[in-house]
C-alpha cells in the first residue's frame, strides 16, 4: 500500500541521508497505515495559529475536530472541503456558484466562502497565515493543493485565532520533507473531461529537507459554460536541530473557474445542466511567501513567528438581465430608474454618447458586469510559549502579538449587451458611465493588531483549566480614485478584548469531560462597509457606495461535551465525542437582495443564535475502518427587523416597498438543521480495499425568506464509492463513483425577477416559479493510477 512516513524526531547534528523505504503492504492483522486508515490523525492542537503553542487534544476545553492527509487522499477527492465534510460533524459544504471547485464550507452555521456577498465566520490559517482575503475575508479553497495537506484541525473557542473566529477557526498544516519523504505521481480521467495529475517529493538531508507538490487538473464541466482549469502548488524548505526548526514556503495558484451559479427550477426542469445568463466566470491569481520557525530558547521557553507576503489578483465577468430599460421619451436609447424615484436618463458611455437600445428592445437588454482586484497583503507574528512547572504543576503559558496589513485596489464597470439563446450575454462594447451602475475605482486598506495570551494549568492529573482572550484592533479605510463619490471615502476603526474560560477532567483512562465559553468579534470588511445603503445597493455586492455605518460583530459562545477513546491488544480502537454549543451573534451582519436585479445591500440583523449537537464515533481493527458523525444545528434570528425580499413570491407588502418582517425563531436561510455523514474502508485482501461514503443533511431555508414564508428548499442524502488495488508494492490503481444513486438536488437556492426581460428571451418557458437554485453534481465516475518510488 502506498504510506507516508512517521514524522522523524529532531535530530541533534546532521545525519547521513537515508532513502526513504518503500510502502509494504500491511497484514490484515495490523492496523492498515495508508490513505483512509487516519492511523496518523493529529493528537495534539494549536493553541494559537503559530506552531509551538500545540497542547494535547484532551486538555482542550472546547471542541476540536482533525483531518488528517489519509482523510483528504481516502476518496480521492481534490477539494479540502469535501474532506472537512465528511470527517467533521458540524461541517456541510454548500454549492453557491455551481463549481466544485469554489464551494463553501458551513460549521455550525457560520461560513468561509470565496464569494464576496456571502457574511464571512470563520478564520481560516495556513502554516499560521491567516487566507482570508483582504477585501472581503473571503476564502478560496481552490488554492490548497489537496495532496500537500498534513493535517488540519477545526476548533471553536479560542479568540486567540484573531478576527473573524466567530464560530471558529479551521488551522491547515501543509507537509514538509521531514514528514514526507520519497516520489508519489498520481494521474486521473473521468467524466466531464475530466484529466488531472499531480506529483509530490520529499527528501530529508539530515537536518534539511525539501518539499514540492504540484496539481494541474481540467474538467469541461457537468453544466452548460463551467469548464475549470486549476492550477496549484506548494514547495517548502525547512532546517530542524533540537533547538531550533526553520521553513521557507510558497504556495501559487493560477485557476481559471466557469461559476454558473443558481438557475430557475423550471429551466432545470427542462434540462437539469441549463444555465441562466452567462458568462460567468472567474480568474483567480494568487503567489505567497512565507518564513516560519521557533527556537527553544530555555529547556521551558520556546520563541516561535511566522512572516509572510501575499498577492491576489482576481477578474470576475457576470452576465445578467439589465435594469435599464428603452426610454419612454426615446425607445432607441436606454434610461434606468433609480431606488430614490429618479430616472437617469438617458444612459451615457464611455465616449459620453447617450447608451442604444438593442435590437428587440426590452426582452433583449443584457448587461456583463465586470469586477476586479489587485490585493497585496503581509503581516508577522510573533509569540512566546512558556512551559515551567508551577508550584509542581504543568502549565502552559503563551503570549503572542500579530500584525496584518492589506491594500487591496477594486474597479468594476457595467456593459450594455443583448440576450441571445442559451441566456449568453454578448456586450456591445457600451460602458455605462453615470447612474447607479457607473465604473467604480477604490483602494482599501486594512490593517488588523492583535494581542493574545492563554494558560494551560493542570491542578491534579486529571483536572486542567485554561483562560486567556486577545486584543484585537481593526483599521479600514477606503478611498475613492474616480472622484464621483467622495462619500465612499471613510477611515473606519474597530476594537475590542475577547476573553476565554475553560477547563476539561479526565472521568476515567480515554474519557474526558470538557467545558468552555469564549467571545469573538469580527469587523466589517471593505467589501461590506461600503455597501450598507438600501438606497445604494451594490450589484452582485461590487458596485460599491455611500452607506451607513455598520457595527461589528460580537459572538458569545459557551460549550460542553465528552470525548473518549477505547483501545484493544488486539488492535482494535474506538473513538468518539459528544458535544453541545450554544452561540449568539450580536449586531449579526447579512446580505439582504434589493429589488433592482442582481443587486444587495449588508446590514445588522440584530442578535442571531447558533444552538446545537455534534456526536462522532470510528471504529477501526485490522482490516475495516468505519466512522459516523451526526450534527443539530438550530441557527435562529433572536431579533424583530424588516428586510427587503423583492422576488419572494409570499412577500405581504403593498405596493413597491417588499419588506417582510423577521421575528424571533425564525430559522436562518441556508443552514440545515440536520447533518449525517458515514464511511467505510474494508481490505477485502492485503491489496484490494473497497470504501464508501454517505452525506446527507435535511431541508434550508431560501435566500431572501428570512421570515420563513415560503416551503423550504428540500434535504438530500447522497452515496459515494471507492476501491484502490495495489498491483505492487509501488503502484496503485483506483476508481471513484460519486453521486452513484445520481440523485438530482440542491444545497442552496433563492428567488429571481419574473418580469426580469432576460427570462422571456428564448420565448420557450413562461416563468411562473421564482426559485432558483444550484443543481448539484450527477453521476459521476473517475479511474486513476498512482506510483509511489
Amino acid at each position: 500500500m502506498i504510506q507516508e512516513q512517521p514524522k522523524p524526531k529532531p535530530v541533534r547534528q546532521a545525519a547521513k541521508p537515508k532513502k526513504a523505504p518503500v510502502a509494504q503492504v500491511q497484514a490484515p492483522t495490523t492496523p492498515p497505515v495508508e490513505e483512509g486508515s487516519s492511523v496518523l490523525e493529529p493528537s495534539q492542537v494549536k493553541m494559537s495559529p503559530v506552531g509551538g503553542s500545540e497542547i494535547p487534544i484532551a486538555k482542550v476545553p472546547g471542541s476540536v475536530g482533525t483531518v488528517s492527509s489519509s482523510d483528504v487522499t481516502r476518496s480521492g477527492t481534490m477539494a479540502v472541503q469535501d474532506a472537512l465534510q465528511s470527517r467533521i460533524p458540524g461541517v456541510i459544504v454548500n454549492n453557491l456558484q455551481g463549481n466544485d471547485f469554489q464551494t463553501n464550507v458551513q460549521f455550525h452555521g457560520f461560513e468561509a466562502s470565496p464569494l464576496d456577498g456571502v457574511p464571512q465566520g470563520l478564520a481560516v490559517y495556513e502554516n499560521g497565515v491567516r487566507i482570508n482575503e483582504a477585501f472581503g475575508d473571503v476564502v478560496n479553497w481552490d488554492f490548497l493543493p489537496s495532496v500537500a495537506i498534513s493535517d488540519i484541525a477545526v476548533m471553536t473557542n479560542n479568540p486567540a485565532f484573531g478576527l473573524n473566529a466567530l464560530g471558529g477557526a479551521i488551522s491547515i498544516s501543509m507537509k514538509d520533507g521531514f514528514n514526507f519523504q520519497g516520489v508519489e505521481t498520481d494521474f486521473r480521467m473521468g467524466s466531464f473531461g475530466r484529466v488531472q495529475g499531480s506529483v509530490q517529493a520529499g527528501q530529508q538531508f539530515g537536518n534539511y529537507a525539501a518539499y514540492v507538490a504540484v496539481e494541474d487538473i481540467h474538467d469541461d464541466g457537468w453544466r452548460e459554460f463551467s469548464p475549470s482549469n486549476i492550477r496549484r502548488m506548494f514547495a517548502d524548505i525547512g532546517f530542524k536541530n533540537h533547538d531550533a526548526e526553520f521553513h521557507a514556503n510558497f504556495t501559487g495558484a493560477d485557476n481559471f473557474v466557469g461559476a454558473v451559479a443558481a438557475s430557475p427550477v423550471e429551466l432545470l426542469d427542462q434540462s437539469y445542466s441549463d444555465v441562466f445568463t452567462s458568462p460567468q466566470t472567474t480568474q483567480n491569481d494568487m503567489a505567497m511567501g512565507s518564513l516560519n520557525g521557533s527556537v527553544n530558547v530555555t529547556d521551558t521557553l520556546k520563541v516561535s513567528g511566522v512572516g509572510y507576503y501575499r498577492r491576489f489578483n482576481q477578474h470576475h465577468v457576470d452576465g445578467n438581465g439589465s435594469n435599464s430599460a428603452p426610454c419612454a421619451s426615446d425607445p432607441s436609447v436606454l434610461c434606468f430608474d433609480n431606488l430614490d424615484g429618479t430616472t437617469t436618463d438617458p444612459l451615457i458611455d464611455q465616449h459620453g454618447n447617450p447608451v442604444l437600445t438593442p435590437a428587440g428592445g426590452d426582452n433583449f437588454v443584457g448587461e456583463i458586469d465586470r469586477t476586479s482586484q489587485q490585493a497585496e497583503s503581509f503581516g508577522t507574528s510573533l509569540q512566546g510559549v512558556e512551559k515551567s512547572k508551577i508550584f509542581g504543576h504543568g502549565n502552559q503559558f503563551l503570549l503572542g502579538g500579530s500584525i496584518d496589513h492589506g491594500r487591496v485596489g477594486y474597479q468594476t464597470n457595467a456593459e450594455i449587451g443583448s440576450i441571445g439563446p442559451e441566456f449568453v450575454i454578448t456586450g456591445d462594447g457600451q460602458i455605462v458611465q453615470n447612474s447607479d451602475i457607473r465604473p467604480v475605482n477604490i483602494t482599501s486598506t486594512n490593517t488588523y493588531y492583535g494581542v493574545f495570551f492563554s494558560d494551560t494549568f493542570d491542578v491534579t492529573d486529571r483536572l486542567s483549566l485554561t483562560a486567556g482572550g486577545r486584543f484585537n484592533y481593526a483599521d479600514i479605510r477606503l478611498q475613492d480614485n474616480t472622484g464621483a463619490a467622495p462619500l465612499l471615502n471613510g477611515d473606519n476603526k474597530f476594537q475590542r478584548f475577547n476573553p476565554m474560560a475553560g477547563g476539561t477532567y479526565q472521568l476515567a483512562p480515554g474519557l474526558t469531560l470538557y467545558s468552555g465559553y469564549s467571545e469573538a468579534n469580527r469587523a466589517p470588511v471593505a467589501a461590506e462597509l461600503a455597501c450598507a445603503d438600501p438606497n445604494n445597493p451594490c450589484l452582485v455586492s461590487s458596485f460599491l457606495t455611500a452607506d451607513p455605518p455598520l457595527k461589528q460583530v460580537v459572538s458569545r459562545t459557551a460549550e460542553v461535551g465528552l470525548r473518549g477513546e477505547i483501545k484493544s491488544l488486539d488492535n482494535q480502537r474506538i473513538s468518539w465525542s459528544l458535544g453541545y454549543f450554544h452561540a449568539v451573534n450580536s449586531d449579526d451582519i447579512i446580505n439582504v437582495a434589493s429589488s433592482i436585479n442582481g443587486r444587495s445591500y449588508f446590514q445588522n440583523a440584530g442578535s442571531t443564535l447558533r444552538e446545537g449537537l455534534d456526536a462522532s464515533i470510528d471504529y477501526r481493527n485490522g482490516r475495516l475502518y468505519l466512522f459516523a458523525n451526526y450534527n443539530f444545528t438550530d441557527a435562529r434570528f433572536e431579533s424583530t427587523f424588516d428586510v427587503n425580499s423583492p422576488n419572494n413570491p409570499q412577500n405581504p407588502s403593498n405596493g413597491n416597498d417588499f419588506i417582510t418582517t423577521v421575528h424571533p425563531g425564525d430559522r436562518m436561510p441556508g443552514i440545515p438543521q440536520h447533518k449525517f455523514k458515514a464511511g467505510f474502508d474494508y481490505w477485502l485482501t492485503h491489496q484490494w480495499k473497497f470504501g464508501g461514503d454517505v452525506t446527507a443533511a435535511s431541508d434550508q431555508i431560501f435566500f431572501g425568506d428570512e421570515a420563513n414564508l415560503n416551503t423550504p428548499l428540500p434535504g438530500y442524502a447522497v452515496v459515494d464509492l471507492h476501491t484502490s488495488y495495489d498491483v505492487t508494492q509501488n503502484i496503485q490503481v483506483y476508481a471513484i463513483v460519486n453521486n452513484l444513486f445520481d440523485h438530482h438536488y440542491a444545497t442552496f437556492g433563492n428567488y429571481f425577477q419574473l418580469d426580469d426581460g432576460s427570462a422571456a428571451s428564448l420565448g420557450t418557458i413562461d416563468f411562473t416559479d421564482p426559485r432558483t437554485v444550484v443543481p448539484a453534481t450527477p453521476l459521476a465516475a473517475y479511474g486513476g493510477v498512482k506510483v509511489r518510488f
